[in-house]
């Protein structure tokens, strides 16, 4: 027996944040980043929308880029002081995924982060509080899925929980936010959002309800991100749904190891001067893992069919495996993202040298490949890696040389 869970609502269009009038409560948390939502006037439109639902409203603000444990953590207690019935978190990615965790520690105060790991172990939830989730990004699609990312940065790790109980009660799609993106962000969340809906279709947890949200979310990734990219805000409101339909594809048909190696590198070099970002990650990661996983069968046919849709060519599977990762490395090009770490620039962006240094990461490289391996995003992969299989796909990602195993 499968599951496909998804937002009991799904509010989308122009103008719909104005939904959270809607909401029936007492009080509401509002959790948020850094300064955007309230630069660009749109935690304000919230907190009224809420007040003129009749809810007192207090506002968790500063959650940064890569939440962390402590960020967390300190949500929580502030949550079990003020007790919300709903909590609303608006912005990209981190502060949805750090009220995620919030939410699980509000209502089960003696839960651990260790707990919350426990792949689909988190006891039910809604105890004590609804979940609005409003994103401001077209990528990484937590407004409807059951997962979380959280930074240990003692470890150098991050986390993914994964459990239906944390898919949000409400999503709210309002393309209006994502207009406000910046380029480099708007380059990140798209080729996240391809990695998202590739990776659920190639899924060994794949079904009939994810196959059509997949596909389609590739086809208008591929009609409208560079478009996007290039300030074209009818592409970059048409991103904003395709990211929506990749993420109810990988919130049930699970992803691969594209994620698993993102996971385990975006923070692990940290002590040199940043973090690979996730998008970019991705992005890069993406190709090798296509040639990897084509070694096995039904994985190819099914890239095969994605490239059909496509319309890129082929007279046989490989030739479609060969102009799929052809595909995904041109858009790299154009969104200006590398496409190996060497040339991974402390600012994202291409150059001769990146700010990871040869020898760390050869160094660091046994313990990042055991980790990824045991990321919970590697179950569902076609193909599954060995050590040495993860360690030389690694060494790919590095130093961008073909795969041939």
């Amino acid at each position: 027996m499968q599951r496909f869970t998804l937002p009991r609502d799904l509010f989308h269009g122009k103008g719909s944040l104005e939904a959270l009038k809607t909401l029936k409560g007492k009080k509401a948390m509002i959790c948020v980043g850094g300064g955007s939502m309230k630069r660009f006037g749109f935690l304000d439109r919230a907190e009224q929308y809420l007040k003129e639902a009749g809810m007192e409203v207090e506002i968790f603000s500063g959650i940064e880029s890569d939440p962390s444990v402590e960020t967390v953590m300190k949500g929580a207690d502030a949550m079990l002081k003020f007790e919300p019935d709903w909590i609303v978190a608006i912005g990209g990615g981190s502060p949805i995924d750090a009220a995620k965790a919030m939410w699980i520690k509000y209502e089960y105060p003696d839960c651990t982060f260790e707990d919350m790991c426990k792949v689909f172990g988190i006891p039910e939830l809604r105890r004590k509080a609804k979940f609005v989730a409003v994103s401001s990004t077209s990528g990484t699609a937590t407004e409807v899925t059951a997962f979380s990312i959280i930074t240990d940065y003692a470890k150098g790790i991050k986390y993914p929980i994964a459990d239906f109980e944390i898919t949000p009660d409400i999503a709210i799609v309002d393309p209006e936010l994502a207009e406000t993106m910046p380029k480099k962000l708007v380059a990140h969340t798209g080729m996240d959002a391809l990695t998202h809906a590739v990776e659920a279709y190639v899924s060994t947890a794949n079904c009939d309800y994810t196959d059509p949200l997949a596909i389609h979310a590739i086809e208008m990734i591929r009609d409208n991100l560079v478009n996007s990219y290039n300030e074209d805000m009818t592409a970059r409101d048409a991103m904003h749904n395709a990211q929506c339909l990749a993420g109810m594809a990988f919130s049930n048909a699970l992803l691969g190891i594209v994620h698993s190696m993102a996971h385990k590198t975006g923070a692990i070099f940290a002590d040199y001067g940043a973090h690979i970002i996730h998008g970019a990650a991705n992005a890069m990661y993406l190709p090798k893992v296509i040639a990897f996983n084509a070694k096995d069968e039904t994985a190819k046919k099914r890239y095969g069919v994605i490239v059909d849709y496509l319309g890129l060519g082929g007279k046989d599977d490989d030739e479609k495996v060969a102009n799929l990762i052809a595909f995904c490395r041109d858009l790299n090009d154009k969104l200006n993202i590398p496409h190996c770490i060497k040339n991974y620039g402390a600012d994202s962006y291409p150059c001769e040298q990146g700010f990871v240094p040869e020898e760390v990461f050869l160094e660091r490289l046994p313990e990042i490949a055991k980790n990824a391996i045991g990321d919970a995003c590697t179950g569902s992969n076609p193909r599954q890696p060995s050590q040495e299989e993860m360690e030389k796909l690694l060494k790919c990602c590095y130093y961008d040389t073909e795969v041939d195993f």
